[in-house]
């Protein structure tokens, strides 16, 4: 890629210059325009990656140029210029869209510092547009997202497992996407028209999960007040997805071979047969292998149901997925938010594949809803993200330490006010009429603001009340 096309907007020509200059050294490709007019015709001819404009221009003033190029290119990233006492207009152009705002006088670190961290955010908007697209059109039962050569294997098996009528054994971790590994195998099979159904073979004590699985007649057991179709009457012509499988007693498992064998079932209770026609696809987490060892899973009922096995890999063995997943579960999760978020910091993403996932794909999706539903700008931030991904990141090699987060990424609005109250304080070393002078407000307006966020005045700092100026 080449270097990045900056325009910078001051009808103050010894600034524009001297940023331009600056900017220039640090290898941008810059643009330098003294008025508003000339830098929206400049937009019309092309997007540019970033534009640094004055707010306080002639008769096209920074806000007009900001609100402009938001409607030429969207994803260009607006840098305000504002000296202190404009910091009202700041914040109204943070509020039209404009990424982040440099107050004169400003130094050169903090120049590369906003420069850098806006391109930054500019690339990370595309991104995620690039994100959006490919995830665009994927089927209902997505996610089976991601290019990892696991998961490749699976969609290979997935496809031509789909077509025929074989008994499938999915196993893996929980987690790992089982049951939508099943509907996918059901979605794309000639069944695909008749009825998925599933249960949890582990959810309930064998007695029930008889009844509910082969049904039962009035009468059958105290509280059979009527006759009850079992779920693989349910299922004829379809698919019966049989979720942890490893947990089936062995008394169920006798009567479900013997439904496997003959494709026909018995009611609780009842003495007719019941033909059924039934693709059967089960799942687990443990080692059927080692229960069979162990006397605990019947062999006969093993080699029933292992005829193609799919074996799904952990989160932690496809960490190239985690930011298609992450962005997939973003736009999920963020369809029905509040808050329009749009991607994510990049030290986010970072956490995302350090993290071991030990929950793998649910996990991860419950992680990003959770951010989603804690987030207050349009990226989602490492404190978005519950504290033991966080803990985690701290402790591995790669350390992300609060100080790595640039200390005005993506902020609030009053967040900005808040912050920049802070700065003015520790530029007057605390003296609050200074203070007031610098923000354009009374001392009342300043000690309120004080309160509201939380900033401690102290006591007077050198005689500061006394001081005019």
């Amino acid at each position: 890629m080449g270097a990045a096309n900056i325009l910078v907007v001051d009808d103050d020509a010894v600034a524009r210059e001297l940023l331009a200059e600056a900017l220039k050294k640090e290898g941008y490709d810059v643009e330098a325009f003294g008025s508003g007019e000339e830098a929206i015709a400049r937009g019309r001819q092309g997007p540019v990656d970033l534009v640094l404009t004055d707010i306080r221009m002639g008769a096209v003033d920074g806000l007009t140029v900001l609100r402009e190029f938001k409607r030429l290119s969207p994803d260009t990233a607006i840098v305000v210029l504002t000296a202190f006492g404009s910091l009202e207009g700041a914040i109204e152009a943070i509020k039209q869209g404009a990424y982040d705002y440099l107050a004169k006088p400003f130094k050169k670190e903090e120049i590369k510092l906003v420069v850098q961290r806006s391109l930054d955010h500019c690339r990370l908007v595309r991104e995620n547009a690039r994100f959006r697209e490919e995830l665009k059109g994927k089927d209902d039962w997505s996610p089976l997202v991601g290019s990892s050569p696991a998961m490749l294997e699976v969609y290979k098996l997935v496809a031509r497992v789909s077509e025929g009528k074989s008994t499938v054994l999915l196993q893996g971790e929980s987690g790992t996407g089982k049951e939508l590994i099943a509907r996918a195998v059901h979605a794309n099979s000639p069944r695909r028209d008749k009825a998925f159904v599933p249960v949890n073979c582990g959810a309930l004590p064998d007695t029930l999960l008889e009844s509910e699985m082969f049904g039962h007649e009035r009468g059958a057991f105290t509280g059979a007040v009527g006759t009850k179709t079992g779920l693989f009457e349910s299922a004829n012509g379809g698919t019966l997805f049989l979720d942890e499988i490893g947990e089936l007693g062995q008394a169920l498992q006798v009567k479900l071979l013997r439904v496997m064998q003959d494709h026909e079932v018995r009611r609780v209770g009842g003495t007719a047969s019941i033909k059924v026609d039934v693709r059967i696809i089960a799942a687990t987490n443990r080692d059927l292998e080692q229960l069979v060892k162990e006397g605990k899973f019947r062999d006969d009922l093993y080699y029933r149901l292992n005829v193609v096995r799919i074996t799904l890999p952990s989160l932690k063995e496809r960490h190239e997925d985690i930011p298609m997943l992450a962005h997939h579960f973003l736009q999920k999760c963020g369809a029905g938010a509040t808050r329009a978020v749009r991607g994510f910091h990049p030290d986010t993403l970072a956490l995302l594949q350090r993290y071991r996932w030990p929950g793998n794909v649910r996990e991860l999706e419950n992680a990003i809803e959770r951010a989603v539903s804690l987030s207050h700008g349009p990226l989602l931030t490492p404190e978005d993200l519950p504290s033991a991904i966080r803990q985690a990141g701290t402790m591995s090699e790669a350390r992300v330490e609060p100080a790595d987060i640039p200390e005005d990424a993506y902020l609030t609005l009053e967040e900005v006010e808040k912050r920049h109250l802070i700065r003015v304080l520790k530029e007057t070393k605390g003296n609050k009429v200074k203070a007031a002078k610098i923000l354009g407000i009374d001392r009342r307006t300043l000690y309120r603001m004080a309160e509201r966020f939380g900033v401690d005045l102290g006591e007077d700092a050198e005689g500061g009340e006394k001081e005019a100026g």
